[in-house]
């Protein structure tokens, strides 16, 4: 390869493996406008661009999937590795590609050509390889198409966890101290499934399986994450019809919560061919677009919480322990031994047990435990069928394409030039006979899945009378929906959807720019509940906490000392106490504390304040004879504690508080790269946030008021009048500190100020910041 002296803003690259010449435009904001005579060089440069903007970090994608740290990083990721391999797909791969678009393996083949590419310049000329590599001294590995189908971890996985949460509850509490920890819908009785032992599970029966689906922590590998303190990633998104809009065509709305990370999640692209001309947000490291439009829909899509997983728990044999009950005999485990490069170090061989259900996560001296998970079918790779969906022209072929989609599953919406809006439900969905997947089962035989529901038994609605359509991972089935045919019973809390919903009823969403305003809303619904039952127990007077809070309207506004005092009330101290006072009817006083501990949801995860609503609201008697005494002490006197602790926080003047003052954004990157010249580490932030996890704009944060995850990806798309679409991606574009536009888009995130997410060729001319051409050789 060749870089040839042009001037400044117009680079040539010389690239083996094209067949064309491509014209790569990068805009002011870091928005890449790839512009190729071909499917294949489209993909080929969007993988190259992949590789330009983010290596390290889908260099680092490619090696936690396959289960390949250890060989960089060294002995201490050799579990982690091992998890990695053990969650791998492992079938035929003929069979995997066919599961998806005609044409997927040709789009991937081609994607990790460019990758590869790039990888092959950046190893032949040191000065272009990034700043991770170089301070831990190793290279970037080349890719194969496979690489991309067979990593499975970075998708958004349902229910397992909530299943060994629910039975460890019920295990040592009991089912009434379980229907407080989380609540269920459709609303199901619990009832523990024939022939399952839960003392026969290991608290840290997950281990594995956690090890396998989260990020790495460089800064302490042996660190397994909880099981409980995992972050709950959701989104909003909805869909307006030209007789809701002011301009009379349709708006399409997405902003996925996922983990804050350094650099993001997300990264948008342009994909322009004579055949299709795509724009929007995907991840990094899988090719095509999963949120976007392509100049004749749009389409965006937010989790829909189908129950993917189940937990089997079996008996071992006593006379040999790699075999398992199974209906009226013994059968083996299949044993398989992968070997782990380690640097520094003699290279480990590691074991990976299967059972006829899956991965084998835990064993016990007299039970086995696997994890039976539908996104390690065929097909079912996180995001990769978006190739085939995002190049559809009506909804019959977008409809087609989603029939064929897998993991995870969403809720997609859909708007189109003529007008048409839609929402559709998709992702492989078990079909269990006589279980309902809320708790883990005995892998005898006895709870086996029947197969997966067919894509229209999953709901979704066309043109919908009312003129839009909207989801925030609520439980969104309709009424008709029969109870046996289980989904799933763990949904997100509906506050986000019912701030959406009034507000669009109430006509405030006629334009783009209206919906961009409703994505950074951070009004707190269950603030304005809890608050109505705190003023009807004690007139709104009494105490300086109280007049704080008296005449706030809920908005967790970042210069707010009354939303700084309620989310510290509402989460470390009212939330507790409550559910103490709920517990001690249940159990014995030397319990209370241990069980409050188990039932109050970790502060990173998104919130969910359903069983505290409910139990403000509708006592009932679970507080005692006389609830509203006990709510009025409850409320009082931790209103008051939390005062004590905001003085201890932010100083005894409560004038000076603000939410933005706890309530920050701050992203480190994972290596805690530091910079060359001050040698100090380098950091995003700290950036002062409104909202919660209960707010529309989602800023879920951990124990220190730090924001966990939410939306740093949004896009407000206008269907028809493409350029006045809108866009974020906090921080910035690149991965590369040294870009200009590795944060340039930070102090828009924070304010609500987006950029227009260009698509004709004369905008994004006008815009161009510079340009890539790359040419094949010859």
């Amino acid at each position: 390869m060749s870089q040839q002296d042009t001037p400044a803003d117009r680079r040539v690259h010389v690239v083996p493996g094209l067949e064309s010449s491509v014209e790569m435009v990068i805009d002011r904001w870091g928005v890449t406008h790839i512009y190729a005579s071909s499917s294949h060089d489209v993909f080929f440069a969007q993988g190259f661009n992949a590789a330009r903007d983010r290596l390290w970090q889908i260099d680092t994608w490619r090696r936690r999937g396959l289960g390949l740290l250890s060989e960089v990083f060294g002995q201490q990721f050799v579990e982690r590795d091992r998890a990695a391999r053990l969650f791998m797909f492992r079938g035929d791969m003929r069979q995997e590609w066919l599961a998806y678009g005609s044409d997927t393996k040709r789009i991937a083949s081609a994607f990790v050509a460019g990758v590869n590419a790039y990888v092959d310049m950046v190893c032949a000329s040191p000065d272009l390889l990034p700043p991770e590599f170089r301070r831990h001294g190793y290279l970037p590995a080349r890719w194969k198409a496979e690489d991309v189908a067979r990593i499975r971890s970075h998708g958004l996985f349902q229910n397992v966890r909530e299943e060994v949460a629910r039975a460890r509850t019920i295990r040592d509490y009991g089912i009434p101290v379980e229907e407080l920890r989380k609540v269920r819908e459709p609303f199901v009785p619990l009832t523990v499934p024939e022939g399952l032992d839960l003392d026969a599970i290991p608290d840290d029966v997950l281990d594995v399986y956690e090890l396998a689906t989260s990020a790495p922590d460089f800064a302490d590998p042996a660190r397994v994450p909880s099981s409980d303190a995992v972050l709950m990633e959701g989104s909003n998104n909805w869909v307006l019809d030209g007789t809701v809009t002011s301009t009379g065509r349709p708006i399409v709305a997405n902003d996925p919560h996922r983990a804050l990370s350094l650099p993001s999640l997300r990264y948008l692209v342009h994909l322009h061919t004579p055949n299709f001309s795509v724009i929007g947000g995907g991840e990094p490291a899988l090719p095509g677009v999963s949120i976007g439009h392509n100049g004749s829909l749009a389409f965006g899509m937010t989790l829909f919480s189908v129950d993917q997983e189940d937990l089997y728990v079996y008996e071992l044999d006593p006379h040999d322990p790699m075999r398992y009950r199974y209906l009226d005999g013994w059968e083996r485990m299949q044993a398989e031994r992968s070997i782990v490069p380690v640097r520094g170090g003699t290279e480990a061989e590691v074991e990976l047990l299967y059972t006829r259900h899956g991965p084998v996560v835990r064993t016990t001296a007299t039970h086995a435990f696997a994890v039976r998970a539908a996104w390690l079918e065929p097909g079912m790779a996180p995001y990769l069928g978006s190739v085939d969906y995002m190049r559809a022209k009506d909804f019959e072929s977008f409809g087609a394409a989603m029939n064929r989609w897998g993991a995870p599953a969403e809720n997609q919406i859909y708007a189109d030039v003529h007008g048409n809006i839609a929402w559709k439900a998709a992702g492989l969905t078990p079909r269990r006979p006589n279980w309902d997947g809320t708790l883990p089962v005995p892998g005898d035989g006895r709870y086996e899945w029947d197969g997966f529901y067919d894509a229209d038994e999953l709901p979704g609605t066309e043109n919908p009378e009312a003129g839009w359509f909207a989801s925030a991972n609520e439980m969104n089935l309709p009424p008709e929906h029969p109870v046996d045919k289980t989904i799933t019973h763990d949904w997100y809390a509906p506050d986000r959807k019912r701030r959406i919903d009034a507000t669009i009823s109430a006509g405030r969403v006629r334009s783009v720019s209206d919906a961009a305003r409703l994505q950074t809303d951070v009004t707190s619904l269950p603030a304005q509940r809890i608050l109505r039952v705190l003023r009807r127990l004690t007139d709104g007077g009494g105490s300086p906490g109280l007049t704080i809070l008296g005449g706030w309207d809920g908005a967790l506004d970042v210069s707010s000392a009354a939303a700084a005092l309620f989310e510290v009330w509402h989460r470390r101290h009212l939330r507790p106490a409550v559910l103490a006072a709920a517990l001690q009817r249940l159990l014995s006083p030397q319990d209370v504390d241990a069980a409050v501990a188990r039932l109050v949801p970790d502060e990173s995860l998104l919130a969910d304040s359903r069983v505290l609503l409910d139990l403000l609201e509708q006592p009932g008697d679970r507080l005692g004879p006389d609830p509203d005494t006990t709510l009025r002490h409850v409320m009082t006197s931790s209103l008051k504690a939390a005062f004590a602790e905001c003085g201890s926080l932010m100083g005894e003047d409560p004038s000076t508080w603000a939410w933005g003052r706890l309530h920050v954004s701050e992203l480190r990157h994972p290596l805690r790269l530091t910079d060359d010249s001050t040698g100090e580490e380098l950091r995003v932030g700290p950036v002062p946030r409104g909202g919660s996890g209960d707010t529309v704009c989602d800023t879920a944060y951990d124990a220190a008021f730090v924001q966990t995850g939410g939306s740093t990806f949004r896009v407000v798309i206008d269907v028809g009048d493409w350029d006045a679409s809108l866009a974020l991606n906090h921080p910035g574009q690149s991965g590369d500190p040294a870009s200009p536009h590795f944060d340039d888009l930070v102090d828009g995130w924070a304010q609500g100020h987006y950029f227009p997410l260009l698509y004709s060729r004369v905008a994004v001319d006008a815009a161009a910041e510079s340009v890539l051409e790359l040419h094949p050789p010859g």
